[in-house]
């Protein structure tokens, strides 16, 4: 069956091939960059360009790398192997949480200045729950930067983004920011001499304090 039902409603759009509980998965360590050297370079230079200097930064489904430009307060990565993210150079702390199973944040109320989530939004089987929890915890004016790439674990990706092609991801992204609360929700491809590369972001409404100088 496809991703709908005759009735024209969804059969049921976060289904996965593999519904086996995530840390069976994720317990076996994957060093792998899941982009290549190009892609990996024009989302540092995008994060560089939008990201708030000096703000603490929440690394969303975190990894042994971020991709993330220097200059930034401190990054907390949360992930779901511990191995892999105490091998990343960028993270002053991390976290081990399967959001599938427990989608609240551990975090106080505005902790962060941006939240970022790259190459694993397609896992999510409960991205309205995730993305309110990111809404919650990013100061006001803070960005949300979610990427994406043509590549998956296809037994863990639900079944919206096994069964759309990129302009589905896209919209599929943009629908999660937008119903919980995210303002100026854009999307766009990023230019890359390799992989293809996708950022839909958005921004917690109110207004950035700006420290004093």
């Amino acid at each position: 069956m496809g991703l709908f039902s005759r009735s024209g409603r969804p059969s049921d759009p976060f289904a996965r091939v593999d519904p086996s509980p995530d840390e069976l998965f994720y317990r076996a360590e994957r060093r792998v960059t899941h982009i290549e050297p190009g892609a990996i370079a024009a989302l540092r230079d995008l994060y560089a360009w939008l990201l708030p200097a000096g703000e603490p930064v929440l690394d969303l489904m975190s990894s042994w790398r971020s991709h993330l430009p220097p200059g930034l307060g401190p990054v907390t990565g949360l992930g779901m192997n511990l191995a892999e993210m105490n091998d990343n150079p960028q993270l002053a702390s991390t976290v081990v949480r399967n959001l599938n199973a427990e989608p609240a944040l551990p975090f106080a109320d505005e902790a962060f200045g941006a939240v970022v989530c790259a190459v694993s939004v397609q896992y999510l089987v409960r991205p309205f729950e995730v993305f309110a929890e990111v809404r919650r915890v990013t100061r006001p004016g803070g960005p949300v930067v979610v990427s994406f790439s043509n590549r998956c674990f296809p037994t863990k990706a639900v079944a919206a983004w096994r069964e759309g092609e990129s302009s589905a991801h896209r919209a599929l992204v943009r629908g999660y920011l937008e119903e919980t609360g995210y303002e100026r929700v854009t999307d766009e491809e990023l230019p890359s001499p390799d992989d293809p590369l996708w950022v839909v972001r958005g921004e917690r409404p109110g207004l950035r304090e700006v420290p004093a100088q």
